[in-house]
Order: structure tokens, then sequence, then C-alpha cells
């Protein structure tokens, strides 16, 4: 863990930011007492949006009686 005086981190407080790699804490005193816990989170990655038609040709067997009721529901069917 890192220890900052307040008046660095004011000047600094964008830099300290963006170069805090997740997880890692910075303390920041003010007459060399503890007053605040800088704390870095993880960032999610932005996903992308998904695309139709991506997974086209995959399947490479069907059973012909795929859509064919199950054995276990038939007493529902009648």
């Amino acid at each position: 863990m890192t220890t900052i005086t307040l008046e660095v981190a004011q000047s600094k407080l964008a830099e300290l930011i963006r170069g805090l790699p997740p997880g890692e804490e910075i303390l920041i005193t003010e007459n060399e007492r503890p007053i605040a816990k800088l704390v870095a989170t993880a960032v999610e990655p932005e996903l992308k949006p998904r695309q139709f038609g991506t997974m086209k040709g995959t399947v490479l067997y069907m059973a012909p009686d795929f859509n064919a009721p199950l054995d276990d529901f038939r007493e529902y069917m009648e």
C-alpha cells in the first residue's frame, strides 16, 4: 500500500486513479494521520454486441425425431 499526503492527492488525483492497478490501494494522509483510502476496482471489459449468424453451420447432425415429444411427457399429451 502506498501512502501519500492530501496535498499530493489533490494535485495528482486523475493520474493516481488512471495509474492504479486493480486491487491496489493508496492511503491518503493529512498531518500524518490516515483520512482516506483510494482503492482501484476491477474494470470489466466492454462486450461486443452479438452478431446473428456467427454459429451458422456448426450443427453437424440433428436426429430425425428431434421435434418428437419425449416419452416422459406422453401422458400429458393425450
